[in-house]
């Protein structure tokens, strides 16, 4: 059994604005705790990999397919491999929240 803490991995600002936490990850699936600050985008990208996440704290507003989907507190989401989507954060609060992909996202370009 592996155990990482978050208060041991750094913070990654993958954009401005969007700190991401690559965490515990195993053969099928990996998890990344994401941070985005008030006013933050990720602009439009899509990646092979399923992505199933959940929001803790603030909100996002994903784009997909031109529809426009807020998700907040308690709310989870599915992402297809390969669907093209964005998330803006329209709040005053920091969204704070959980990723899950799948296969796992080894090598993810932020890290660079």
């Amino acid at each position: 059994m592996e155990i990482r803490s978050a208060t041991d991995i750094d913070s990654t600002e993958a954009v401005e604005g969007a700190h991401l936490q690559r965490l515990a990850g195993g053969e099928r699936a990996n998890v990344q705790r994401f941070a985005i600050d008030p006013g933050a985008v990720v602009p439009e990208h899509s990646r092979p990999h399923e992505q199933v996440g959940y929001v803790i704290e603030g909100e996002l507003t994903f784009t997909v397919d031109g529809e426009e989907r807020v998700v907040g507190p308690g709310d989870s989401y599915v992402l297809a491999g390969d669907e093209p989507h964005r998330a803006e954060n329209r709040s005053g609060d920091r969204a704070i929240g959980l990723d899950v992909f799948s296969p796992p996202r080894d090598d993810p370009a932020w890290e660079e």
